[in-house]
């Protein structure tokens, strides 16, 4: 189980983020952190099913996170299209 710090922490960083993601009519939802130390979010909106959501999760929210939270290993989206377990990117 992954500490209660570092998950307030990675949900203040998510909401930092958020607006990139809104300007554009989308928005993310969060999952879990998992044992692993990886993020798992829901991409809605828009970004839900934008063929740029795995640019946006790497190079956007991903890296966002890691500067904010070291201990991140990777972000991974549960709602991935043609994927009803998550994919990882």
């Amino acid at each position: 189980m992954v500490d209660e710090e570092l998950q307030k922490r990675v949900l203040e960083a998510l909401d930092m983020f958020r607006p990139m993601l809104q300007a554009d009519g989308g928005d993310m939802e969060f999952v879990c952190i998992d044992d692993m130390y990886n993020v798992h979010l829901n991409l809605t909106g828009a970004c839900g099913g934008c063929p740029m959501a795995v640019m946006t999760l790497k190079m956007g929210v991903e890296r966002y996170l890691k500067d904010a939270c070291p201990e991140i290993n990777e972000v991974i989206q549960d709602n991935a299209p043609n994927n009803a377990e998550g994919t990882q990117f």
